[in-house]
């Protein structure tokens, strides 16, 4: 006869029938991120949904993001996202992974979702935001949602909007962005605070 499935059965049930991957703990998860069980509990349902194995590599990835922009390209876009997320042992997102990342962003604080956007226009990890690092990412954003703005935006919008903004954010005029210098620049702008904290919401 068959019984429903609660959601903390079902995490155990992962935690038998997939060998190359076991989730950490409820308890341990809700210490570590800002979530309470029940919403890890829902997280993790939408997780074991599209990534059956537990782990998502890049590929797959870059299909779910692209299911959130169907009238543009959002592979470049999702190739930066997920270097971000990914575990770099493994190249592939766990589900503490995902979790940890949708945390901060979500429940962090200003700061936090601060560093995380410098890490993401951050290419090559080096501590700095270079203006060519800055339009490869503004570029594909536009990819991601340019055929469904009006009026259309292109790569000559890309290079211009970059070119004011790095302008604005590079106060000592040496060609690079630090984190204090992105800071400096979010903190004097309150559209720009506010539109931070508007991703502290309850899922």
């Amino acid at each position: 006869m068959l019984r429903a499935v609660g959601p903390e059965e079902e995490l155990d049930q992962f935690n038998i029938h997939v060998a190359r991957y076991r989730p950490e703990e409820l308890t341990k998860l809700t210490k570590t991120t800002k979530f309470t069980r029940k919403e890890i509990q829902l997280i993790y349902r939408g997780f074991k949904q599209e990534c059956p194995t537990g782990m998502v590599d890049e590929e797959s990835f870059k299909h779910i993001f692209s299911q959130f922009f169907p009238q543009g390209d959002a592979s470049q876009y999702a190739h930066y996202v997920f270097n971000t997320i990914k575990h770099n042992q493994t190249g592939k997102i766990s589900f503490e992974d995902f979790l940890g990342i949708l945390s901060k962003v979500s429940r962090g604080s200003v700061q936090e979702k601060l560093q995380w956007i410098f890490g993401l226009y951050d290419l090559n990890g080096d501590g700095l935001i270079t203006k060519k690092e800055m339009l490869e990412v503004v570029t594909s954003i536009y990819e991601m949602v340019g055929r469904s703005t009006r009026p259309q935006v292109d790569e000559h919008s890309a290079k211009e909007h970059v070119e004011k903004i790095f302008h604005l954010i590079d106060t000592n005029k040496d060609g690079v962005v630090t984190i204090d210098e992105l800071v400096e620049w979010c903190s004097r702008d309150e559209q720009i605070l506010q539109s931070l904290e508007t991703l502290d919401t309850v899922l």
